[in-house]
């Protein structure tokens, strides 16, 4: 009976998944949006490509915004534009690097003494070496996970317990499509960005466990920006995968952030893509990367030109 009962537990939950998909589709109709004014934004790598993006977006809605960048006068820069620029919303600039974590909890404790509790985790700071495993120097392919995975570590200690305690805050994680889909010349980089994607599902069963209902997970998997990270970078059907403009993934972040989802892949075209990969063997999923030209698609890469 025990056993009966809990399979028709198991039958209740997966007839809700049509209702979970209609919500979905709904959105692109009609989706709330939450209200941002106010809330007190950490966001790392902030002060240049998306993250810049971000931070002026977040400003015209009225969101205070702690500029994090390894970058200090860039992030102070861009702090002192949207001060100067008559928005909504306030900015402060900081330079930190994000996979120090006592300088992360310095500065975590900084903000909180000056401007307040953090309601908002932006872990946007990314970079990237570009290299084949076997050509790639030891020192940078640790940084790139110590930056893109384990500084999230870091933040989320940092900032979560107030989050908790309160039960309002909402955790947004950058990710990548290469945290979905490996990519040939990005094994660190993957590795990295599937390491976030996979400490935003474990956040979010560790907060439902919690039964933290007002502290809300977004993560983001876009394929290459043309924000100058990926500068050389290519594809080989850009009507199924485009190299997107930073201004149309910024509103789709912010828009992902208001209306509290849970994973947005862009394009649209990659929700499909993670789909198939449930239906079709390894076999097929590489032949179809190779014919999509994923494989090539680093041969060229370049990377952002170093700046003083």
């Amino acid at each position: 009976m025990a056993l009966l009962l809990e399979v028709a537990k198991l039958a209740l939950i997966l007839l809700k998944a049509p209702f979970y998909q209609l919500r979905r589709a709904a959105s692109l109709f009609y989706w709330p949006q939450k209200d941002l004014a106010n809330e007190i934004v950490f966001l790392t790598g902030g002060a240049s490509g998306i993250g810049k993006g971000m931070a002026i977006k977040l400003a015209e809605l009225g969101a205070r915004i702690i500029i994090c960048d390894l970058n200090e006068r860039a992030a102070q820069a861009c702090a002192e534009g949207i001060n100067r620029s008559g928005l909504a919303g306030r900015a402060w600039g900081f330079g930190c690097d994000v996979s120090d974590r006592d300088a992360v909890y310095a500065l975590a404790d900084k903000v909180r003494g000056e401007i307040g509790e953090v309601t908002m985790l932006i872990n946007n700071a990314g970079i990237v070496s570009g290299k084949k495993l076997l050509e790639a120097d030891d020192a940078l392919m640790e940084k790139v996970v110590q930056v893109n995975t384990i500084a999230h570590f870091w933040t989320l200690k940092a900032f979560l317990p107030s989050m908790l305690a309160k039960n309002h805050g909402h955790i947004v994680n950058i990710a990548s499509s290469a945290g979905k889909f490996g990519v040939a010349g990005l094994v660190d980089y993957c590795a990295s960005k599937y390491g976030a994607v996979g400490t935003h599902e474990a956040l979010r069963a560790d907060l439902r466990k919690l039964n933290a209902t007002g502290v809300h997970t977004t993560v983001i998997c876009p394929y290459f920006i043309d924000t100058g990270m990926f500068d050389g970078a290519q594809t080989r059907y850009p009507w199924f995968l485009p190299i997107l403009k930073p201004d149309y993934v910024v509103d789709k972040i912010i828009f992902a952030i208001r209306t509290n989802q849970a994973c947005i892949l862009m394009p649209r075209f990659l929700i499909l893509a993670d789909l198939l990969r449930a239906v079709f063997p390894p076999e097929t999923q590489e032949e179809v990367a190779e014919w999509f030209g994923v494989n090539e698609a680093m041969d060229d890469f370049r990377g952002r030109a170093k700046q003083d």
